[in-house]
């Protein structure tokens, strides 16, 4: 399966935010994209699609930024990446090629391929994937 760039970005920005969730009330722009390794620009066309959307909002002023509106265990995955990536970016492609018996067996199976994927992300939630992340977060190590 093949995600966008975009569509991780997003991703991994709920992500973060649903981990300051508790530390932080707002998470800033600069800070996402430093701690996530997101160039800042697409970043922030990427969190005016979140906010559109209502899934995250925003505070203006220098101590301002992003936080979630939505539990994170009401975010799935399937809903971010459609999101960001539009319901055709998702999915095997149809074939412009003239049909036949093997390519519709093939469009069958990547049918079925594309459903399963999608149960899948539909199922697993940002609040999900924040716990996880918060299991493999390790504290900073110093050496002396």
């Amino acid at each position: 399966m093949n995600v966008s760039a975009k569509a991780e970005y997003a991703c991994l920005a709920l992500i973060d935010m649903a981990l300051q969730r508790d530390a932080t009330p707002l998470v800033q722009t600069s800070e996402l994209a430093k701690r996530n390794a997101i160039p800042e620009r697409f970043l922030v066309q990427i969190l005016l699609q979140l906010k559109g959307a209502g899934l995250v909002q925003s505070v203006r002023g220098a101590s301002g930024g992003y936080r979630l509106s939505v539990d994170p265990r009401k975010i799935n995955l399937l809903e971010v990446v459609r999101l960001v990536d539009g319901p055709s970016g998702f999915g095997a492609a149809e074939s412009a090629a003239p049909p036949s018996v093997g390519r519709q067996v093939l469009q069958s199976v990547w049918r079925k391929v594309t459903d399963h994927e999608e149960q899948l992300l539909r199922e697993i939630s940002i609040a999900d994937l924040a716990e996880s992340a918060g299991k493999l977060d390790y504290p900073d190590m110093y050496y002396i």
